[in-house]
């Protein structure tokens, strides 16, 4: 088959699936009722594009294909047209949102089916799709560009999905305007290489950035940095993503682990030529990841929602990601971006089969008429539930190991590549690389730890929910455990892509490393910088070991104290930790900051000067305009006396005017 037409098909079959699933409910009633064939066809229209897309990595994803449809804008010299890549880390990034994106698609089926917009939230869920699929096939920046505003425009849309509820509509708002803050460096950058360089082809931006000057490197790389940190929620701009996870769970899952967050590290690995030309920024990069990676993991820790401490878990990932960037091992950063799509999907599809289990709970308490305080999603009304959700248990148990770093599942692998490619980038005269190394091992501990928290206050010992006896939550529907059980063989499986260099001494090889990287005298698309000092095998091996201890002593420590204290545990780390523990249950206070600093005076200044200007200048002026309108046609309307012999009048007296203007 043409490859032109399968790239075309794989971008526009999502788009078909919105335009069906949200116009023909809309203008036909009747159709909103057949639920199962709606949710079939949002399920197929992103399946069969991962088919197509699995076809295309079979039979050659290793060459680059370039499919122009039309010429999108053109001014002069300038010229951008509507074209896609296909090459090797647009194919890997297209099989994970395609991939995962179905699974969260048929698991949404049966988590949605009472929702009365069941319909709207699959055309939203599509439509998220196709603007993620532009995104990462995108042959230039304004394609890619075009791709990153949809999201951003859909994720606002699916995460007030519930917008009855006003904290779900505000959250949707904080995520819509803080990404604008970084949607607007990206611009800048785009403007900048617009006037160095002429283009916004990628081909065109590797072929000449060697004729740009350092302070133009400098100022692209650290602006599209700026609009990574909004898109992918690093310091200081991640305040957005916990507040997210106001929408349903689906939406959490697709967003906030395997697609949207995972934009802003996309594009530092597609522009890694240009990246590893500012060493200054790259060390940034770095510094920011590790310091994200700590913060949210310290937050993480103290959390009572079992999303919330999810969503810190995906911001503290999300900063281990960017920390492979600053260090210029973006193939590895790519590879945790698919790890962690398989584990952190897994978790929070496995967090909604939990709160949909929960939530039948307190329907049922409300009706036998409980007034006590209940949340869903609060884990110290959980404990238990190993024994009723044994699908929903051993998935989440599967996948907090993975992320956890446990030896040989998906997480140990990939994260463990990203401490070593630290620790070898200080051996090469880079040390602040051994101080992001540092936070890296101090945060795969407390990882370990907080995951395994949330595992045992949910799955493990007593129940805490207000209960007859014969009151207990279910067992989600097939069609949300299939998801859960191939994402949690996934998060098991996934990690053998990228094996460490240590294994080529039994033959074995990074697979990941030379299809992204290049081998044999075959360049890839993502680069990597040139490194004069390497590790011994002996202390990588030294590493691995390491790390592999880091993570079993964290799950261990927190299955042992938690299966002791229980909710206790809770309080005996807020009473050794105090006000630190306040800290970091406020999250750092960083909404607090934003608001007193930001919210406030722009709020207090809009209402102090710009509403009274807007009100007596502007709506004076307008008002002055009316007056004036108004006077003048009082005046004409005193002319219009209805007397015929007038209007002769001022005829022969306007052409006598006019004769004598002519002669003289």
């Amino acid at each position: 088959m043409d490859l032109d037409l399968l790239t075309v098909l794989i971008v526009l079959l999502p788009l078909v699936g919105a335009v069906l699933t949200g116009l023909v409910p809309l203008f036909l009633r009747s159709f909103r009722a057949h639920k199962g064939l709606l949710g079939a066809v949002g399920t197929l229209v992103v399946a069969i594009p991962f088919g197509l897309a699995a076809w295309i990595f079979v039979q050659g994803g290793s060459q680059t294909h370039v499919t122009s449809l039309y010429t999108w804008m053109a001014a002069g010299d300038f010229s951008v047209s509507i074209t896609y890549r296909i090459d090797q880390l647009s194919i890997i990034m297209t099989l994970v949102v395609t991939g995962v994106g179905a699974l969260i698609h048929l698991y949404a089926v049966g988590y949605m089916y009472s929702d009365r917009c069941f319909w709207k939230f699959f055309a939203y869920l599509n439509l998220f799709i196709f603007m993620m699929l532009n995104l990462v096939l995108a042959d230039n920046l304004l394609v890619l560009f075009l791709g990153w505003e949809g999201v951003g425009l859909c994720s606002y849309l699916l995460i007030g999905f519930w917008y009855e509820k006003h904290k779900n509509s505000v959250a949707a708002s904080k995520a819509f305007i803080v990404n604008r803050v970084g949607d607007f460096a990206f611009l800048l950058a785009m403007f900048i290489l617009v006037k160095e360089l002429g283009s916004l082809d990628f081909g065109a931006i590797f072929s000449g950035m060697e004729s740009l000057s350092a302070g133009s490197v400098t100022a692209v790389v650290l602006l599209l940095f700026i609009g990574a940190t909004g898109k992918s929620a690093q310091i200081p701009l991640f305040v957005w993503l916990p507040d997210a996870m106001a929408g349903p769970t689906p939406v959490s899952a697709l967003i906030h682990a395997a697609t949207m967050v995972t934009s802003g590290l996309y594009l530092l690995a597609r522009l890694s030529p240009l990246v590893l030309m500012a060493p200054g920024v790259m060390m940034l990069i770095a510094i920011v990841g590790a310091a994200t990676a700590l913060v949210a993991a310290t937050i993480a820790l103290t959390q009572q929602d079992i999303k919330r401490v999810l969503a810190y878990s995906t911001v503290s990932q999300l900063g281990y990601m960017f920390m492979a960037a600053g260090v210029g091992a973006f193939f590895v950063a790519v590879f945790h971006v698919v790890t962690h799509a398989f584990f952190k999907a897994c978790l929070f599809l496995g967090s909604g089969s939990v709160i949909h289990g929960m939530h039948h709970v307190e329907l049922e308490l409300r009706r036998e008429g409980y007034e006590g305080d209940f949340d869903a999603q609060d884990m110290r009304y959980m404990g238990g539930l190993k024994k009723y959700m044994p699908i929903t248990r051993w998935t989440y148990l599967l996948s907090t190991f993975a992320i956890a770093g446990i030896p040989f599942t998906a997480g140990f692998f990939s994260k463990d590549e990203i401490l070593f490619k630290a620790f070898e980038f200080g051996f090469d005269g880079h040390t602040y690389a051994w101080i992001v190394w540092a936070v890296g091992i101090a945060t795969a501990l407390l990882t370990a730890f907080y995951m395994t928290r949330s595992y045992m206050l949910t799955f493990e010992g007593s129940s805490r929910w207000p209960k007859p006896s014969n009151l207990h939550p279910h067992e989600s529907p097939w069609s949300m455990t299939l998801p859960l059980i191939l994402l949690g063989a996934l998060s098991l499986v996934g990690g053998f892509i990228g094996l460490p260099k240590v294994a080529e001494e039994f033959g074995l090889h990074n697979w990941i490393h030379g299809f992204l990287v290049g081998y044999e005298g075959r360049a890839g698309p993502v680069a990597e910088p040139e490194m004069h000092a390497h590790v011994s095998l002996w202390l990588e091996s030294a590493l691995i070991a390491l790390g592999a201890l880091i993570a079993v002593i964290g799950v261990v420590w927190a299955w042992r104290f938690f299966a002791r204290h229980e909710l206790g545990g809770d309080e005996l780390i807020r009473g050794r930790f105090g006000a630190l523990y306040q800290w970091c249950r406020t999250s750092y206070y960083w909404d607090r900051l934003y608001d007193r600093s930001i919210v406030r005076p722009v709020i207090g200044g809009a209402e102090k000067v710009f509403a009274p200007f807007d009100q007596r200048i502007v709506d004076g002026l307008v008002n002055a305009i009316a007056r004036i309108m108004q006077a003048f046609s009082w005046l004409f309307g005193r002319l219009q006396t209805g007397i015929v012999q007038n209007y002769a009048l001022a005829i022969v007296l306007g052409v006598v005017l006019i004769l004598a203007l002519m002669a003289f």
